[in-house]
């Protein structure tokens, strides 16, 4: 919208959605219906007021050429980031500029994005200048003291954990069905005393699996397997190579920052979902480089049930720089300066086939034996039916990747299932050890970006 002459397609506002419920209640609001006053300027921003239930309408503005992704308020009580009155707004200006029309924004949208626009400035400020005045240097020494003192306490869980481990493979697995949830929660409360966050999430994994149905012993073991794996990586991780004790040291938990030198590239924001339990909400956000060719994974945070509030559209490119945290074959990145407002792309990703994407996950297992998944774009698939399942299968090869479960129980199949008609298409998604998770998806004249999640 900034440069502004052309607008979002209804799928990427519907891909800006915390959630499959506020995708839906956006939907519902995306037309003229309860809107009024409803404007666009030329810099960027939309705003309107909604009817609602009470008596006063939601007076709702969205910046789309705020520098950190789209920008959001709402006066409904919502913790959500976008609200689904954001998302109907967005849905009616990406419609067309009759329910939209150019001009002036009322003085309740206008000072939200003046002040904005001063702030988005005054960070830039800083950045360029360097460290806000009177900001003090931390200190080295108290920082290495507090670091050792956390190391210990991680070792000490650590030890204790590997006990727990052996004791429970000493009885036989079929005691911790017996224990149910309860002993498992004991543990991870005690990993989190530990401030081993990263162990203490395993060992949550590990309490659902003894009731996750047929199977689950060999499942069990498994991730007592890794589990151990981890404990020892962590003490012995000053015999590690540098890269693989920089991974074990981000899976137990503890933060690292991105040091790795900023890679500015047109990255094509190839998909967009949320994950949820109880206290945290994680957004990926997975990035496709058109010059450095490389596929990166931003990822956001909201506590306490609030969406978090990193956005980017997916299908258009962000000419931005990104910086690698530590770790080997690590994909995460953090998002630095963005340079221009997401804007319409022909970057497509390269293409391979199911057993190139296989053997990569494979490879990538040796510097990350924790890793679930990798990115993966599957050219010339076809999503063919297997039993009470689906696989993608390359087309005129005898070779497919099976479904996971989450993406078997998504919406988004039979969008797939609709776009390929039999036909080959190009995916994009995760590859893992438990099948393939399509989460974008081309037409086959690869005009349009689809997304699946």
């Amino acid at each position: 919208m900034t440069q502004q002459g052309v607008r979002w397609t209804a799928d990427q506002v519907l891909a800006l959605a915390p959630d499959v419920a506020s995708r839906k209640a956006g939907s519902k609001l995306g037309t003229a219906g309860p809107w009024s006053e409803a404007g666009s300027g030329d810099e960027g921003t939309v705003w309107g007021q909604c009817e609602g239930s009470g008596s006063r309408p939601y007076q709702t503005v969205v910046d789309l050429a705020e520098a950190t992704g789209p920008a959001y308020k709402c006066s409904c009580p919502s913790r959500k980031f976008p609200c689904k009155h954001a998302l109907g707004l967005l849905l009616l200006w990406a419609a067309g500029e009759g329910a939209v029309p150019p001009g002036s924004p009322p003085d309740w949208a206008g000072q939200w994005i003046a002040g904005r626009r001063r702030r988005s400035a005054g960070e830039a400020d800083r950045q360029a200048g360097g460290p806000a005045p009177g900001a003090g240097a931390a200190d080295p020494e108290a920082a290495r003291r507090r670091a050792e003192r956390r190391a210990e306490r991680i070792t000490a869980g650590a030890t204790e954990l590997e006990q727990r481990l052996a004791d429970l493979l000493r009885g036989g697995l079929a005691a911790a069905e017996q224990s149910g949830y309860g002993l498992w929660e004991e543990t991870a409360a005690r990993m989190v005393d530990a401030q081993a966050p990263g162990l203490a999430a395993r060992v949550r994994e590990l309490g659902t699996i003894a009731s996750s149905g047929p199977g689950w012993p060999v499942r069990l073991l498994e991730e007592c397997a890794l589990l151990h794996l981890l404990v020892q990586g962590w003490l012995r991780r000053d015999r590690l190579p540098p890269e693989l004790a920089a991974t074990v040291r981000s899976r137990v938990g503890l933060p690292a920052a991105a040091d790795g030198p900023a890679v500015r590239d047109r990255w094509l924001v190839l998909a967009q979902y949320d994950t949820a339990d109880a206290k945290l909400t994680t957004r990926r956000i997975w990035l496709h480089g058109a010059e450095s060719g490389r596929t990166a994974l931003l990822l956001s945070y909201g506590a306490g049930g609030r969406a978090p509030e990193l956005a980017l559209p997916v299908g258009r490119a962000v000419d931005a720089e990104v910086a690698a945290f530590p770790g080997g074959g690590q994909p995460r990145v953090a998002l630095g300066a963005q340079l221009a407002p997401p804007a319409p792309t022909r970057i497509r990703p390269h293409g391979v086939t199911t057993a190139q994407a296989a053997a990569r996950y494979g490879e990538a297992l040796r510097d990350d034996p924790w890793l679930e998944s990798v990115p993966a774009t599957l050219r010339d698939v076809v999503p063919v039916p297997d039993g009470d399942s689906w696989q993608l299968a390359d087309a005129g090869a005898d070779a497919a990747l099976p479904l996971t479960p989450t993406a078997r129980s998504r919406p988004g199949l039979w969008r797939l299932v609709a776009l390929s008609g039999g036909a080959p298409v190009t995916v994009f998604g995760e590859c893992g050890h438990r099948g393939f998770t399509p989460l974008t998806v081309w037409t086959r004249d690869e005009e349009r970006m689809v997304t699946l999640c």
